[in-house]
């Protein structure tokens, strides 16, 4: 238990099991903890990095630990925010910790403790230096009236950000971003993220137009897909090299909303072997989108921190390619023996995937209050 309680890694294991063991309404549930599903679901030894180091202390990390979150004055997280809008992936992170077994109220119990600052962080109606000072006052305030800051300088404290919190809001307090916990939406190494210590935590794009795929691989006729602006440097070396392609399905366009239900974006996820996940805004959604419909992600981005890629092997459900690599995209892709898809296809649909349409959203607010 003792590496459990080093900041970053205790965290990580703590957001893998929020984030995988609990589930709102709507999603399918499995029986007893996420270790024990991966076990049961054959592919415990597949995916993890030395599952047998994992193991014991993930069973001892389910039983002991502890987050302690400081109180507040504001209703946005005791009644998490919309869960299909930009804030859900906040919203569902403290609607599930409310449910889960780790909360304490006693943080003398506490191995971690959470700093509600997307609380105090609201956009409406707020410049970006108000919301700033909102943080800042608010931060300061509890260094000041609890003593656990002081312990480790901030070292056992975390704070999730997936949209309102930025540089500007977070640098105003010393030795927050220096050694407290960023748990982060599709970070890369330029955006204050530093690996090791931060975490990565991946996005939920619920309600998804159709439902999740089998492990059936006949439908898929498009050696791979993608679809999105050009709006990072990859992106733009995407479209120029294989916009024009008959085997590849890279085509220029609007990334839309989920609420717009597009089909035909949604079935060419459905109808492709792999699919292209370049870097740049949002990546975790197109990531989460190929995971969800069985297309092996294709996943290029250079200084981009997989989520729990300490724990997960990637390279068994996924390709990483280089951004300079790009220009060889599809001679990657036709040189994967189909023994080789087949296992990677089979570990992309592992887990289970969360129901479609909006009844997926149906959360209803927990009675316990952080």
């Amino acid at each position: 238990m003792k590496n459990l309680k080093r900041g970053g890694l205790a965290c990580l294991f703590v957001v893998v099991s929020i984030c995988f063991s609990i589930y709102p309404p709507g999603f399918p549930p499995f029986q007893g903890s996420f270790q024990a599903y991966a076990q049961e679901a054959g592919f415990f030894g597949e995916v993890f990095h030395v599952p047998e180091a994992f193991d014991p202390d993930y069973e001892e990390m389910e039983r002991k630990f502890k987050i302690f979150v400081y109180p507040h004055n504001t209703s946005s997280c005791s009644n998490p925010r919309t869960l299909d809008g930009e804030y859900g992936n906040e919203g569902l992170f403290y609607l599930n910790l409310n449910l889960s077994r780790f909360l304490t109220k006693d943080p003398e119990k506490a191995h971690l403790f959470l700093i509600p600052i997307s609380c105090h962080s609201l956009p409406a109606g707020r410049s970006e230096d108000e919301r700033a000072i909102a943080v800042e006052d608010f931060v300061k305030n509890l260094i000041s009236k609890y003593p656990y800051w002081n312990r480790t300088l901030g070292a056992d404290h975390f704070f999730v950000t997936c949209a309102d919190i930025n540089v500007t809001a977070t640098a105003r307090i010393a030795n927050l971003m220096k050694n407290s916990i960023k748990v982060m939406c599709t970070p890369s190494y330029n955006d204050e993220y530093v690996p090791h210590k931060d975490v990565s935590l991946p996005q939920r794009v619920p309600p998804l137009a159709l439902p999740p795929a089998a492990n059936n691989i006949t439908n898929r006729i498009t050696l791979a897909f993608w679809r999105g602006l050009n709006n990072s440097d990859i992106r733009q070396k995407l479209l120029e090299a294989w916009e024009n392609d008959l085997e590849l399905f890279i085509q220029r366009g609007r990334d839309p909303g989920i609420e717009d239900g597009d089909l035909v974006y949604h079935e060419a996820f459905n109808n492709s072997k792999y699919c292209i996940c370049p870097g740049g805004p949002e990546l975790d959604r197109t990531i989460a989108l190929a995971i969800h419909y069985g297309c092996v992600p294709v996943i290029m981005s250079d200084y981009y921190d997989l989520p729990f890629k300490d724990i997960l092997d990637w390279r068994k459900f996924s390709i990483i390619l280089e951004e300079s690599q790009v220009y060889y995209l599809r001679e990657h892709l036709e040189e994967m023996l189909e023994h080789e898809y087949r296992a990677m296809k089979t570990n992309t649909v592992m887990f289970p995937a969360p129901e479609s349409g909006p009844e997926a959203l149906s959360v209803e607010s927990s009675s316990s209050q952080i």
